[in-house]
């Protein structure tokens, strides 16, 4: 046996999944009752009560029975909902309520009651033909009234029992759903072949082919027999969108952005025209003329190829898109078009699939394991390749040959740490291997190492690793140290996998992928025992049981380092490590330096936000820092006069410093010289969300040093006054003019090492305001950040995209808009925007995509 067999055997383990829930069949017996036929042959009459049935007749369903049981083994997973009175308690057998069976001892499912108790039967591959043991819900839970059943099955084979909108129990019932026999047929008020006769009425049965929430079963109850006959996500007629609207709002927003707002936005307004705001563009000189492409100046310009200036012109593509949008109406919806929303092509699906990165890797075998890897993990994992601002961006968390040889180390060697008996004992007291024992012990384990429950073909492989283990005369921890290595090298644990098969639609999330979400949004690892019980339980989709579970996450420690992280991420503080300026000018630097800087803003940003529990945007201008004697000396303040480590400093006698803008490893962006395009830029990009197009390819980027008589600022001004770069620089390099007496270090100087004189007044323009605003210091730069609506949005914007591990789209635009709005009424401090991103519809639902694009 051989490392890399089981590697290949772990990456065959990967679960299947499952498409989103949708209604198979529903029938409200108080409108219609077409679709049934009683034992003659005829339809019964439905009433304002529904369908009455004494106890020896039955209603039997002529719709596709073999197509609706196709999508259900399918999907894995099912939904049976229906509404009944019981015209008495004593009936047993149990009565059939609704049946989708063949005879008393051969069906699929069975709905029942059995005296004052609801009986639900559900075959599986794992159980007798009779689904037996069912459920049985608790004695006296059923009453002569009009009562709200519901049973479902998920994904994780939990089938769970409600009653009245709450659940009254839940059982994991192993096994799949590939046996349902198409031949069965499905009936109301007794056994198609009789014998089980119930009475009572019943009102409504709906079948979909998946788990509905405990929110969704909730809901439906509150909405009562007559209520909609569709769950939340599932596929009702959408309502019908405008076309014109559709194209604006995907297309023609991110056409504008792309091709035409460098020189026609609200500040640039080349030519007087202004292609950012609806009303400029549609009064202004005739530009866009709704329904008439060719009285649109618009269209003009671009059908000629006059726009975009000094720029490739339009495709053939571009072309009609634009003339289809004017002829159709030139449909407006946004007052502003944000390059930041727009900028990107709303096409680009959200990535669900992502690797974990090195320290979440790291993090998830500590909190899984108890053991640390973080040293072997920085040895042997390929090093994380920063893309759209953060090193955990989906769509470059890629596998390759490095990455399969490095994790199949790292298993052996986790593992080899592992006491790998002590470690089995959490799961099962036996140490035999036979299917009894190894079976049930497979699944546990696999439930909390890969975060999720096994189905039977991934059970049968770890299964088949252990057989062969024993084959080979190994043992029972030898056995178990195998199924876990297999574990550690399976995409489901190098992989955080979603269930996102299906046709389009948005459907809640599974109640462990939200565990997931949860654990590595807020902690950066895997779900803990009380995360995986509530999803055992099925409860992770309720709202409030998400904010408790939120605001328990966010005391413990992970949650700060967690938080930490994304300050390092976001202000890529691991450049620090390769700084190298120049000695000749900068003699006196020390490698130390950068460790410190680093250090200074974890400290302080940990202070304000976690001790202090202030708004985040008062990272920007609060007066206080953290520093050691030699940082402190080398800004030019008074600090510590001894020790090695950091020291809080107060700041409010000094004006120049204070917030994260006055920081070392933040004012070194700029290189050497302090370059004004590059701290211009970071604030541009960072701070504003602004958007700047880039440079034509014959632009000589490279940086120009300072002279005597010549400052950074200065050579900043002449591109800004320049008519052919003028346009784009003016909107990031003035950003930068306040921050001019930081040397390339962070050093604070009021002449340059020329000898010119420096200065700190500027002005900061706002992406979509038409004129800048001005400052006098550096003080009031911070200030004007600080309190900039702009900012606060653009950091709500920054957590999002890191909790979520992806560039955030026009799509996503709404949901930001409400967590920034939830999260400032909250008072805007990490936690409340934390908080917020949780409790959104971008970390409850999933957005189905068709089955040939699954995840790998």
């Amino acid at each position: 046996m051989t490392r890399s067999f089981f590697a290949l055997l772990a990456i065959l383990a990967v679960a299947g999944s499952a498409p989103g829930h949708e209604v198979l069949m529903t029938s409200d017996f108080t409108d219609s009752t077409e679709a049934w036929e009683t034992g003659n042959g005829k339809v019964p009459e439905a009433s304002a009560e529904g369908l009455r049935f004494a106890g020896k007749d039955r209603a039997r369903f002529r719709g596709d029975v073999a197509g609706l049981t196709g999508k259900i083994r399918q999907s894995n997973t099912v939904t049976i909902e229906s509404w009944i009175t019981p015209e008495s308690l004593n009936q047993g057998g149990p009565a059939r309520i609704f049946t989708f069976s063949k005879n008393t001892s051969e069906r699929n499912f069975t709905l029942g009651q059995e005296g004052d108790r609801i009986e639900a039967r559900l075959r599986t591959s794992r159980t007798g033909s009779n689904g037996v043991p069912g459920l049985q819900s608790p004695k006296g839970s059923l009453k002569t009234e009009a009562t709200h059943v519901v049973v479902t099955r998920d994904r994780s084979g939990t089938v769970t029992l409600f009653l009245n909108g709450e659940p009254v129990l839940a059982k994991r019932i192993p096994g799949d759903l590939s046996n349902w026999d198409a031949s069965y047929g499905l009936a109301v008020g007794d056994e198609l072949s009789g014998g089980r006769g119930w009475s009572g009425r019943v009102s409504a049965v709906t079948i979909c082919d998946g788990a509905l929430s405990e929110t969704e079963v909730r809901e439906r109850y509150r909405a009562g027999p007559g209520g909609d006959a569709a769950p939340t996500g599932v596929s009702n007629e959408e309502p019908t969108r405008d076309p014109n609207v559709e194209l604006f709002e995907t297309k023609i927003t991110t056409l504008l952005t792309q091709r035409c707002l460098e020189c026609h936005d609200s500040s640039t307004r080349e030519g007087d025209l202004d292609l950012s705001r609806k009303l400029a563009a549609h009064t202004e000189l005739g530009i866009v003329v709704g329904g008439d492409a060719a009285g649109s100046l618009l269209w003009e310009s671009i059908e000629h190829d006059d726009m975009p200036h000094k720029r490739e012109p339009l495709s053939p593509h571009e072309k009609a898109l634009v003339k289809e949008w004017l002829d159709g109406g030139a449909a407006w919806t946004v007052d502003f078009i944000d390059p930041a929303i727009y900028g990107r092509p709303d096409e680009v699906a959200p990535q669900r699939t992502a690797r974990l990165t090195s320290t979440e890797y790291v993090a998830t075998v500590r909190d899984t394991f108890g053991v640390d890897v973080s040293e072997q993990a920085a040895r042997w994992l390929p090093a994380e390749v920063r893309t759209d601002g953060f090193s955990n961006t989906a769509y470059n968390l890629t596998v390759d040959l490095e990455h399969v040889e490095a994790h199949a180390r790292l298993a052996e060697w986790i593992v080899g740490e592992l006491d790998v008996g002590k470690f089995a004992k959490r799961f099962s007291g036996k140490r035999d291997l036979t299917d009894k024992t190894m079976i049930p012990l497979i699944e546990a384990m696999g439930q909390e190492v890969l975060r999720g429950p096994l189905d039977e073909a991934e059970t049968a492989v770890y299964r088949g690793v252990s057989t062969t283990v024993a084959s080979a005369g190994g043992d029972f921890d030898e056995a178990v140290a195998y199924v876990l290595e297999a574990m550690l090298q399976s995409p489901r644990f190098v992989y955080r996998i979603e269930d996102v098969r299906g046709d389009g639609r948005r459907v809640p999330a599974g109640d462990f992928e939200v565990a997931s979400r949860l654990s590595y949004i807020l902690w950066g690892s895997s779900p803990d025992e009380e995360l995986r019980r509530l999803a055992q339980e099925r409860r992770l989709n309720n709202e409030e049981t998400i904010r408790s579970q939120a605001r328990r996450m966010l005391k413990d420690p992970r949650a700060v380092d967690r938080s930490l992280e994304f300050v390092a991420e976001w202000l890529h503080l691991d450049r620090l490590s390769h700084l190298q300026p120049s000695p000749e000018k900068f003699p006196d630097w020390k490698p130390e330096l950068a460790t410190a800087m680093r250090n200074e803003t974890l400290a302080f940003f940990r202070e304000l936000v976690w001790e202090r529990r202030e708004p985040l945007s008062n990272l920007l201008n609060a007066p206080f820092s953290h520093l050691t004697p030699d940082l402190a000396a080398h800004y030019g303040l008074e600090g510590p006069a001894s020790g090695d480590g950091l020291r809080r400093v107060d700041l409010r006698d000094e004006p120049a410093r204070g917030g994260l803008l006055t920081h070392g490893s933040v004012l070194t962006v700029g290189g050497d010289e302090a370059s004004m395009v590059t701290r211009g830029l970071f604030v541009l990009h960072d701070l504003l969300r602004g958007v700047i197009q880039d440079p034509p390819p014959c632009v000589d980027t490279a940086p120009k040093p300072s002279q005597p008589g010549l400052t950074q600022r200065a050579i900043a001004m002449e591109r800004v006054a320049s008519k052919s770069c003028g346009g784009c620089h003016s909107k990031f390099e003035p950003l930068a003019y306040g921050m001019e007496k930081f040397d390339g270090l962070g050093g604070y100087h009021q002449e340059d090492e020329h000898g010119n004189p420096l200065r700190e007044d500027g002005e900061v323009l706002f992406p979509g305001e038409p004129e800048p605003v001005p400052f006098e210091s550096v003080g009031e730069l911070m200030d004007l950040l600080a309190e900039s609506a702009r900012v606060k949005e653009t950091l709500t914007w920054k957590l999002t995209q890191f909790a979520m591990g992806r560039p955030l789209v026009a799509r996503d635009a709404p949901a930001v808009h409400r967590i920034h709005r939830a999260a400032l009424e909250a008072g805007g401090r990490y936690t409340d925007v934390m908080c917020a991103i949780v409790e959104s519809g971008l970390v409850r639902e999933v957005v189905t995509e068709p089955e040939s694009d699954s995840s790998p």
